[in-house]
């Protein structure tokens, strides 16, 4: 692809170039539709035109609210061919906080997913006073509250040959400094803020991962990732610039299913999806025969040897490369296949990756490399290849990127793709953020070795000190503790406290198998995870883990929950982080009783 400054021309240079070649992968009915550059190009024409019929003029705001599918990606460019601004929300937030971004960002066109999305923007309809028009992509009866995605495809084809002619122009009249999009974060704390990113931000991430080896024009990966988030629309730009197949997933429940369909070349994910699958493949091996579980364990073990000389990149003695391989082929070719059977690759970002996870899976032959971003970046800082990496650090910098370290370890960061305008609406945020240097501060401690590679030790702003005065990352504790296949969530306090505690929630498949393992009646999973011997067991990985620690850093005292925390219940963000300050005061009770002398 020649070179373009802005998001729309990428598009459409796209299309042109790339035509009769696959595009999209859709499922519907039970069925995978292939779609070529010419019929997404096709799409998008008839929405931007339909948008325009609809008197949308550039620099208007168009929420978008809906799961990740072909249609989001579509609209997307869409909107962004008429000089729009996108405003991504979160499928899963509530009417309160889908209305609090609706008039932040003055969003005057909102294009809903279906029905049910619409009740939820119904029911606060009174409190956006700006907004004009709905739109329900899905062709659910929707009461004429809304158009459906076919009717403004419809205003499309009618107002075709009236307004391509103006769409053309928006198009060409784009500069890269123009506001692309507002995405708000997801917020583990406060109300979210809309991060200003221009379509120059957007190209510089892209033209700096272009350089990074491992990606090559016509390859399939699975979209699963909700798009509101800039991890997932990196990966959904990328399909564009790089003319790759872009399959997207029915749902995160149907991902093991659409990953033996698709067979992607490479998947993004989030820690949680890969540690859920370690831990899955952990427990069917624990309740395998024991000459099986003896192989996996060799199988392991010559992976993991395999790993340190790859690690090193060192060549693999020749009596070890055969041993690797009949390994794979007679222990690890089923979890091969369970990822489709041709993944070269796995991406991890979006919260820091378990050292133990990425190791686990590459021993096993497939490599998790690591990046690190935020919002703020759109979203890349650094990433590690797959032809240099090293496990528990976030990779080197991107091309274009600098980075340091502040006084206090802070990490900071400039460069072309740093969405210098800031916070919407947020001046002193925006200050207090981006400052007046140039460096974007970016909240998180780390360090960076001798080799350039950056490492993620926790979150400025939630770094524990004890009222000994001893510093401690939680986030770190919390990783060491969902290694158990048991731990689905774990949350360690202690601030000016003189010791930290944790509250752990438990896996409901594997609490179900421990109970009937240990002849367990209880069915009710809140008394069951109050069970004696359910405890006990997660007090034994307490301590396993608190061995791995310096002593002012152990878990003195924890408290399993009754239930898991979720993003409908609010103790999670939609990437799957915990939100603290929630947990904390909701909690309350149970963390105050962790500090209470202990009866005699």
């Amino acid at each position: 692809m020649s070179r373009v400054d802005n998001l729309a021309r990428m598009f459409w240079q796209r299309v042109q170039e790339s035509g009769g070649a696959d595009a999209q992968m859709v499922k519907r009915a039970g069925v995978w539709r292939r779609l070529t550059w010419t019929e997404v190009g096709n799409g998008v024409r008839e929405i931007a035109v339909g948008l325009l019929a609809l008197e949308h003029h550039p620099g208007d705001a168009v929420g978008l609210l809906s799961t990740s599918r072909a249609e989001w990606v579509q609209t997307d460019f869409a909107i962004l061919s008429t000089g729009g601004v996108t405003v991504p929300i979160y499928a899963t937030y509530t009417p309160e906080q889908i209305a609090y971004i609706v008039n932040d960002a003055e969003v005057r066109m909102l294009i809903v997913e279906n029905a049910s999305q619409l009740a939820r923007v119904l029911a606060m309809r009174q409190k956006m006073p700006r907004l004009q028009h709905i739109v329900v992509i899905d062709d659910d009866e929707t009461c004429g509250a809304a158009l459906t995605g076919q009717d403004l495809r419809r205003l499309g084809r009618d107002h075709a040959s009236a307004l391509e002619r103006a769409l053309a122009e928006r198009v060409s009249a784009l500069d890269s400094a123009d506001v692309a999009t507002i995405v708000y974060t997801s917020g583990t704390t406060g109300e979210p803020k809309g991060v200003v990113q221009t379509h120059a931000n957007h190209m510089a991430t892209l033209a700096a991962v272009a350089q990074i080896p491992g990606v090559q024009p016509g390859d399939v990966h699975l979209l699963f990732l909700p798009l509101a988030h800039s991890f997932a629309r990196l990966e959904a730009f990328m399909g564009v610039h790089r003319g790759l197949v872009t399959a997207f997933a029915e749902s995160v429940d149907a991902l093991p299913h659409n990953l033996r369909e698709v067979r992607p070349d490479f998947v993004f994910g989030v820690p949680r999806v890969y540690e859920k699958a370690q831990a899955r493949i952990q427990a069917a091996v624990e309740v395998s025969p024991p000459v099986a579980r003896r192989l996996f364990a060799w199988a392991l073990r010559v992976g993991r040897a395999v790993s340190r000389y790859q690690q090193k990149r060192q060549p693999v003695p020749a009596r070890l490369a055969l041993a690797h391989r009949v390994a794979r082929r007679a222990v690890f070719s089923k979890l091969h296949e369970a990822f489709g059977g041709r993944l070269r690759f796995a991406v991890s970002g979006g919260a820091p990756l378990s050292q133990e996870t990425a190791e686990f899976f590459h021993a096993a032959g497939i490599l998790i490399v690591e990046g690190y971003g935020l919002t703020e970046a759109c979203p890349a800082l650094t990433f590690n290849r797959i032809d240099f990496f090293k496990f528990g650090s976030v990779g080197q910098t991107i091309p274009g990127v600098e980075i340091r370290l502040a006084a206090d370890g802070e990490i900071l960061a400039r460069g072309p793709n740093i969405a210098t305008r800031g916070y919407w609406r947020k001046p002193e945020a925006t200050a207090e953020t981006f400052g007046t240097d140039g460096w974007l501060r970016t909240g998180d401690i780390g360090r960076i070795d001798e080799d350039g590679f950056v490492y993620i030790t926790d979150r400025k702003k939630e770094i524990i000190v004890t009222s000994g005065g001893a510093n401690i990352a939680p986030q770190y504790l919390e990783r060491l503790l969902r290694t158990d296949p048991l731990i689905s969530h774990a949350m360690v306090y202690g601030d000016r406290r003189p010791y930290p505690t944790a509250l752990v929630t438990l896996n409901p498949r594997e609490l179900t198998k421990f109970a009937r393992e240990h002849g367990i009646l209880v069915t009710d999973a809140a008394r069951l995870a109050e069970h004696p011997h359910v405890v006990a067991r997660v007090g034994q990985t307490v301590e396993v883990k608190n061995a791995e620690l310096q002593s002012y850093a152990r878990i003195k005292r924890f408290a399993v929950l009754p239930a898991d925390f979720t993003e409908e219940t609010g103790e999670l963000t939609p990437t799957q982080k915990v939100k603290r300050k929630v947990i904390a005061e909701k909690y309350r009770t149970v963390i105050e009783a962790l500090y209470r002398p202990a009866a005699p």
